[in-house]
């Protein structure tokens, strides 16, 4: 039992009795069997999370945040990229509950039928689930924990920042993924606050592409059909490619077009004086997940949780 506590639950021993535990483990060369371990318990000591692309500095900080703060639990994390797939998510998540993961965390709230009945059954055994980069009302809630924001109210920020600063003729670059659900509610909430304003508001797709080229692909565009006075971005990759496009075709920024990302890369702050962007607290949301989930597992009170919600970060191109 102490050897069990010592790797799986090390604030409830002492150091001075974890210091041998550790140094018996190193001379016998120990290692626990995982299988022993399921069957006695039923769950694995591995976190499945779902998220929608493993390379996206979008959810990198995320899967980041929940990680360090996993792992003196003794937790592991399993990550499955579902591609923005609601369908692949409904796979994915009966391929991981064969590993009968101690929690599950997935990106959103809409999923296909399936997957939620999935969700509901998971959380019917006293598994935890967490829906990430994400947050409704009690009111228009999925039901399970929501660690994140709303990005309708996001995009209507994101609206008023452009408003503000007296641009009236407005855009939305909206994501070419169609499940991009989260960029796609931006978008709608920024052509509302620009309607309710008395602004003239239009939403375009970007094409599918790698995002940089989509980004100078749509600027390219809308210097044939028309520039608005400014433009709103569904992230900063798009935004830093009409940059880089403006800076080519000589079109002033913020003189002729002023230009708005989200998610503040790094790449926002470096580009011909700095990318105004939308701040996201990516690496806190990892962080919070894993409060949330240990503290379920431990049958504990749900910790307080930071602010998750998102700011303007105000540069050069606004």
């Amino acid at each position: 039992m102490t050897v069990s506590r010592t790797l799986h639950r090390p604030d409830r021993v002492s150091a001075a009795t974890a210091k041998k535990v550790l140094a018996s483990i190193q001379e016998l060369g120990y290692r626990p069997n995982k299988q022993a371990g399921l069957l006695a318990s039923g769950r694995s000591q591995l976190v499945a999370a779902l998220i929608p692309n493993i390379a996206s500095p979008m959810f990198a900080e995320s899967v980041q945040g929940l990680s360090d703060h996993l792992h003196e639990s003794g937790l592991e994390l399993m990550l499955a990229p579902t591609g923005y797939s609601i369908g692949r998510e409904e796979q994915q998540l009966r391929a991981v509950m064969g590993w009968a993961p101690a929690a599950i965390v997935v990106t959103g709230r809409l999923h296909t039928a399936g997957a939620r009945a999935l969700l509901e059954e998971v959380r019917a055994s006293n598994t935890p689930v967490i829906e990430w980069w994400d947050r409704r009302d009690s009111s228009r809630g999925s039901g399970f924990a929501q660690i994140g924001f709303d990005h309708r109210d996001a995009g209507v920020m994101m609206a008023r920042h452009l408003l503000e600063r007296g641009y009236r003729k407005l855009a939305y670059v909206d994501s070419g993924v169609p499940e991009d659900f989260r960029a796609h509610e931006r978008g709608e909430g920024f052509l509302e606050a620009v309607g309710v304003a008395g602004g003239l508001g239009t939403v375009y797709v970007a094409e599918r592409l790698e995002p940089l080229a989509a980004g100078r692909r749509m600027l390219q565009a809308l210097c044939e059909s028309g520039l608005p006075e400014a433009l709103a971005f569904a992230n900063d990759q798009l935004a830093a490619g009409a940059i880089l496009q403006a800076l080519e075709l000589g079109i002033s920024i913020p003189g002729q077009l002023a230009i708005l990302g989200f998610g503040d890369f790094p790449i926002a702050a470096q580009l011909a004086g700095g990318l105004s962007t939308v701040w996201v607290p990516r690496y806190e949301m990892g962080a919070a997940a894993a409060r949330t989930l240990l503290a379920a597992l431990a049958q504990d009170p749900v910790p307080d949780l930071p602010s998750l919600e998102p700011t303007i970060v105000q540069r050069a191109s606004t």
